[in-house]
């Protein structure tokens, strides 16, 4: 009851404050390339239930098919859109997922059917809280990209090295999640952004 208390009112007022940075970056985006200024995804939430995370449109139209991101690299990322990856400013949208309680602002990142498919019984454990924007493996994993940009296979790369690491920090969270843990995480992740 308290977090989802949390996750109302901390949201509310963060979008209030950045609505006008918001409402600038979507003007950014519509006159950068052609498309929606928003990109919804299918993610499995609590209890392995499917929702729509919301987030600002990266790529150019239609170039959403591969699921894995390769970073700077990738041609299918539009000029506003790499900036918007680098801060994580595309992320902001699902404070809209948290109001509608899809999310939380604190809990492990949603991932896509295909790969919550692969999880074993132990992993399927993150699926007994609701998702949420950061975690302990969204500051580990905060240049992912990059990571799967440099390797040969980037698929392959996340499948059998990174999504078992970020499962098991997922896990950890479980294990110790508390409002003071919640607190430590959101300060965290702010200063790994303005880092």
């Amino acid at each position: 009851m308290i977090k989802r208390l949390f996750d109302l009112v901390s949201s509310s007022i963060v979008l209030v404050v950045l609505f006008p940075i918001l409402f600038l970056v979507a003007i950014l985006i519509v006159l950068d390339s052609k498309g929606r200024i928003f990109y919804r995804q299918i993610r499995v939430g609590k209890d392995g239930k499917e929702f729509g995370l919301l987030k600002f449109r990266t790529m150019h139209p239609n170039m959403d098919q591969v699921q894995i991101t390769v970073g700077h690299r990738d041609p299918r990322v539009t000029r506003v859109g790499y900036y918007l990856r680098k801060f994580k400013v595309d992320e902001f949208p699902q404070l809209l997922n948290i109001l509608k309680g899809e999310m939380s602002v604190v809990g492990p990142r949603p991932e896509v059917p295909k790969y919550v498919a692969m999880y074993n019984e132990e992993q399927q454990k993150v699926l007994s809280v609701k998702p949420g924007l950061t975690d302990f493996a969204s500051l580990e994993y905060v240049h992912e990209s990059e990571l799967l940009a440099a390797s040969d296979n980037p698929e392959k790369t996340y499948i059998e090295e990174i999504m078992p690491h970020k499962l098991s920090l997922n896990l950890k969270y479980i294990q110790e999640k508390s409002l003071s843990t919640d607190v430590k995480l959101i300060v965290r992740t702010i200063l790994k952004i303005l880092d």
